[in-house]
């Protein structure tokens, strides 16, 4: 059986995680009680010993514009701390999967973004992702970074819970229109990792070398995209509840202390071919998160 470490158990996704995970194998859930991703020795420590064969990192520092007036805590936590993983589990030759962002890119391309389109991040926390992403690549261990867009789910802080809570309190709202992504449910990526796993798990040549040759970085989202009004207005027309006035306005009227690209669309096409995996539309997705949501008659 595959001891599977798990980290960050209270986040949108490693709380999905914990489920859909648990079939794979001995799954050990830890917090950040348990591992600080801002202080490298408990990293360490609980690695050594735990001693997993697939480590499983779904923590880091998201707060976006926070992180413009924390830069090293941003840094320790998305940067530093996955080199730290990588190279632990290079020692006990474990598979690391972990979790990067759309923000890694700079919005200036007006198609979808590849895994291998060079990235060009605006932000901080931008930054510190696509310097973890490089650390990890550089520690030439077993790994799949699978980057997201637009978590949302129906736990945590997120634009989804965020407009339903507006929703209920103000009569009009003003929603940025002019940046577009892939809303992505948090179940959604979970269960996507799970298949990932469960196929690194079945292969029937020699396990190092076969997951070496699919190590790499793969595009993890709902597919098509929508801007933040468009999401929101999604997010109350199936919710059918008593509807605020939505103002579309620019980024310029909006102005937050980190920069977020215009289009940080993905495209899924090597986690489809490599994987065989087919995510859904994102408004498909959102309308079977909000079922979860809605009161039964």
């Amino acid at each position: 059986m595959k001891r599977i470490l798990l980290i960050g158990k209270n986040g949108q996704v490693g709380w999905e995680l914990a489920r859909t995970l648990a079939p794979l194998g001995e799954i050990i859930i830890v917090d950040r009680q348990v591992v600080d991703l801002a202080k490298p020795d408990s990293i360490v420590s609980t690695v050594r010993e735990i001693k997993p064969n697939i480590i499983v990192n779904a923590a880091a520092y998201t707060a976006v514009d926070k992180a413009e007036s924390e830069p090293d805590l941003a840094e320790a936590i998305n940067s530093i701390a996955p080199g730290i993983l990588a190279e632990e589990a290079r020692r006990i030759n474990a598979l690391l999967i972990h979790y990067s962002t759309d923000y890694v890119f700079d919005g200036t391309k007006d198609e979808p973004y590849t895994e291998l389109d060079i990235p060009n991040p605006l932000s901080v926390y931008g930054k510190t992702k696509l310097v973890g992403e490089q650390a990890i690549q550089a520690a030439n261990v077993p790994h799949i970074i699978l980057r997201t867009s637009w978590v949302y789910g129906g736990r945590g802080n997120n634009f989804l819970r965020t407009i339903l809570r507006l929703a209920q309190e103000r009569d009009e709202l003003k929603i940025v229109d002019d940046q577009i992504g892939a809303p992505t449910w948090s179940r959604m990526i979970a269960e996507a990792t799970a298949q990932i796993l469960g196929q690194v798990m079945r292969l029937n040549k020699s396990e190092i070398s076969a997951i070496n040759e699919l190590s790499g970085i793969y595009h993890l989202t709902s597919r098509g995209g929508t801007s933040w009004h468009g999401f929101a207005q999604s997010i109350l027309d199936i919710m059918s509840t008593p509807i605020p006035r939505l103002v579309p306005i620019s980024t310029s009227e909006y102005p937050l202390p980190a920069h977020r690209p215009q289009n940080s669309v993905l495209l899924n096409e090597k986690l489809e071919r490599v994987f065989g995996l087919i995510l859904p539309e994102w408004k498909a997705a959102l309308e079977l998160c909000l079922d979860e949501t809605r009161p039964q008659a």
